[in-house]
């Protein structure tokens, strides 16, 4: 079978774990400090938080926006449901909009959906590629409301030569198994150019204990355990080294699919300004299902993401609005193998089965 997703997993990474297990230092040690130090430059933000997954790290983050009771959150509803969940968790509203052909927000339906009680933005960059940034700043310089990337599909991904995270007031990014980078497990990050955010995030993830006072049992805020232990941190400083080089790999794989997948399908763009880094390769045909069964058949993995729009989920039932480029979008979006593993020959067999597929 060919797989949608394969994490890389080198020997390095291995001696790595059993570095920090020889060390018996598990958590709140040295390697969450480096991988935050690291993925701050890598980001090119000053600040980064290590948390125990892409979900806290939204959470997180909304919290340390101070946003909550009577306040409204404005996201799109083509995503992952973690990215809606936090926001009510917090006493917010969500308030869901359309997306655009890139599959990301569409902004002229966030400046119609701002209201006087409109407190953050969350702008996902789902697939891999960004959200047009240029148009959100406009859109934030007029209204004055925070702007939260959810970058977790997005590690490395550019737009005007500025990567993923260094755009908004704070940014969040996953390291579950299918990411573009892994820590071997759940983790999370949040990143930020401001010293007090920093401090808030790093208080609220450790039990509300302000690290800058260096004394252990002092909570200056209702926190929480949403730490990242030693050994996944380990992991991710070794992946880290090698996301440019992966995400050029699957670069290279979106490249042959362009060029061989037939007009039938309709296939991703990359936009202007924007480097897409293909966390996910999603095609768009009527015949999904039929499609899928039949890669299925052949031996290859697919998925869809999302199939059900966040807005349709029982959970959300009270906040729903129709939006319809959005769901006529689930109905017909197939992501296709996509992994730094993959070989030329296996994405070649894949454009070969979807093509005899909408050929016939």
């Amino acid at each position: 079978m060919i797989q949608l997703s394969k994490p890389v997993i080198t020997e390095e990474m291995k001696r790595a774990v059993l570095e920090v297990l020889e060390s018996g230092r598990f958590v709140k040690g040295p390697k969450v400090e480096e991988f935050e130090r690291d993925f701050a430059d890598y980001c090119g933000v000053k600040y980064a938080t290590a948390v125990s997954s892409g979900t806290a790290a939204i959470y997180l983050a909304l919290r340390a926006l101070g946003i909550g009771e009577g306040d409204e959150v404005i996201l799109p509803s083509h995503t992952f449901i973690a990215t809606a969940e936090p926001i009510p968790m917090v006493g917010a509203k969500p308030v869901f909009v359309d997306v655009g052909e890139d599959y990301n927000i569409d902004v002229r339906d966030v400046e119609r959906k701002i209201s006087e009680r409109t407190k953050a933005v969350i702008c996902v960059h789902l697939y891999g590629q960004m959200c047009d940034m240029d148009a959100l700043a406009e859109l934030k310089e007029k209204y004055d409301f925070y702007l939260i990337e959810d970058a977790a599909q997005a590690h490395g991904a550019e737009f005007n030569g500025k990567k993923a995270g260094s755009f908004g007031d704070l940014a969040c990014f996953s390291f579950f198994p299918s990411k573009n980078i892994t820590v071997a497990g759940e983790g999370g990050m949040v990143v930020t150019n401001d010293d007090e955010l920093d401090a808030r995030l790093k208080a609220l993830r450790d039990h509300g204990r302000d690290y800058r006072r260096k004394e252990k049992y002092s909570s200056t805020m209702l926190g929480f355990n949403f730490r990242m232990p030693e050994i996944l941190a380990a992991v991710g400083i070794e992946q880290l080294k090698h996301l440019d080089e992966w995400n050029e790999k699957r670069r290279k794989i979106a490249r042959i699919y362009d060029e061989m997948l037939r007009e039938e399908v309709k296939k991703p763009e990359e936009f202007d300004c924007r480097k897409h880094v293909y966390h996910l390769y999603v095609i768009r045909t009527k015949n999904r299902d039929g499609l899928a069964e039949f890669l299925r058949a052949n031996g290859i993995e697919t998925g869809i993401h999302y199939p059900i729009p966040v807005h349709k989920q029982a959970v959300f039932s009270g906040y729903g609005s129709r939006l319809p480029k959005t769901e006529r979008i689930c109905s017909e979006i197939l992501s296709i193998p996509m992994h730094p593993l993959l070989s030329e020959e296996e994405a070649m067999y894949v454009c070969e089965k979807i093509n005899e597929f909408v050929a016939r």
